[in-house]
């Protein structure tokens, strides 16, 4: 009794990048897609309602992986889209032609993720010269990774 249109053999689980909040329930460090960029919200203001009947919400968000900044308005009662952040902790095992060698948990292994080029990037490249054993907070938000912090491995 099988349909033979259905094919299940991609890895996608159907979750969406996204998902809608209402503008009024957003807060200040939450996030939110700002001109189609996932964005850390680091300010926030209402004005009153016009004589047109909507409180507008005026937000400011520094995108999470580039760091520049986006400012947009919504009225209170519209839905905005959310990013569904995911944060996970590699272990970095080695750093080859500038992509990190990461571990996971499970000690499943991978070697697809830039060392980012910036600060944080020299100081995971400095760490690691130095022998110092430490994990790597990698961001994932919108089908875009990136390695946002450093941590000293805790000890298990």
């Amino acid at each position: 009794m099988s349909d033979p249109d259905l094919d299940f053999t991609t890895g996608e689980s159907g979750a969406s990048a996204t998902y809608p909040m209402q503008c009024s329930a957003l807060r200040k460090n939450g996030y939110v897609v700002l001109k189609g960029r996932p964005c850390k919200i680091v300010e926030m203001s209402t004005s009153k309602t016009g004589k047109h009947g909507h409180a507008k919400v005026n937000l400011t968000g520094i995108d999470i992986f580039t760091q520049k900044k986006y400012e947009d308005m919504c009225p209170s009662t519209h839905n905005m889209d959310v990013p569904d952040i995911k944060r996970l902790d590699y272990q970095l095992l080695n750093i080859t032609e500038g992509f990190m060698c990461l571990m996971n948990d499970s000690g499943e292994i991978r070697e697809d993720l830039r060392v980012p080029d910036n600060d944080l990037g020299k100081e995971i490249e400095s760490k690691f010269e130095g022998g110092e054993e430490f994990v790597v907070t990698v961001m994932s938000a919108m089908g875009e990774e990136s390695a946002v912090a450093t941590k000293v491995q805790a000890i298990k």
